[in-house]
């Protein structure tokens, strides 16, 4: 039985990604913050025949020795074989009012908790010759959006990561890749103001936001055997909200 690890496990995003890789045989091991886990219980105990292979396991993404001392934990087990990385926040404001404090927490999370991970289990992928990382990054790093100096750039500087290692690891049996969701229906879009809101979606061609069970379908797509031939690649799953190249 196969391993996957996704940060940011507990909330509406990783639980969907956590339920579609335990359909598929993958024993998930669900990383979030200590506080996550009365929510990963609650979630987990709703789930019919196998939440035995769901696991929860206590991570700051900050924290690189946390990260390492989560993946030791895991490789007791066979080690990590798919890496999501899903944890992600928000810290909303114009550049001109941002404060560095709120710079550095969107980049912390969302790009270097990503880098530690990669960091943390490469070394084991290689030894087994397979490994699936899928970095979760959005359609505003891709675009831009106003208020999202740093969060765009992180998920910017998350698919300049993929790449990087995309090219780093093809001839070890590795693939890398990035999914790039639109607006989807978790807590981080219902945070956005209603009215903000109904004007994104109304520009989205399909006419709705995302489900989360939408992005998790392409995640375990990514993370099978047979697609080994994918890698570097960034997936926009959008409603036709972004279709560039």
């Amino acid at each position: 039985m196969k391993n996957a690890l996704i940060s940011g496990g507990a909330g509406g995003l990783g639980k969907a990604i956590a339920l579609e890789l335990v359909k598929s045989g993958y024993r998930v091991f669900v990383a979030d913050l200590s506080n996550a886990r009365e929510n990963f219980e609650s979630w987990k105990s709703t789930f019919e025949n196998n939440g035995e292979h769901l696991h929860f396991v206590a991570l700051n993404v900050t924290d690189y020795e946390n990260c390492l001392a989560v993946v030791k934990q895991i490789e007791t087990h066979g080690g990590v074989d798919v890496l999501v990385n899903a944890a992600g926040v928000t810290q909303d404001v114009s550049l001109r009012k941002m404060e560095p404090a709120q710079w550095r927490k969107v980049l912390s999370v969302n790009l270097d908790g990503a880098f530690y991970l990669c960091r943390a289990t490469i070394n084991g992928m290689i030894e087994r010759d397979f490994g699936r990382i899928i970095n979760i990054s959005s359609v505003n790093g891709l675009q831009g959006q106003f208020g999202q100096t740093n969060y765009a750039a992180s998920k910017a500087g998350l698919h300049g990561l993929t790449m990087s290692l995309a090219r780093e690891t093809a001839a070890k049996g590795i693939t890398v890749n990035s999914i790039s969701p639109g607006y989807c229906n978790t807590e981080m879009v219902a945070a956005i103001p209603s009215e903000h809101l109904q004007k994104i979606t109304a520009q989205i061609p399909a006419g709705r936001l995302a489900q989360p069970e939408e992005i998790a379908r392409v995640v375990n797509f990514l993370a099978a055997e047979e697609s080994a031939y994918i890698t570097g690649a960034n997936i926009p799953v959008t409603g036709g909200y972004w279709m560039g190249f």
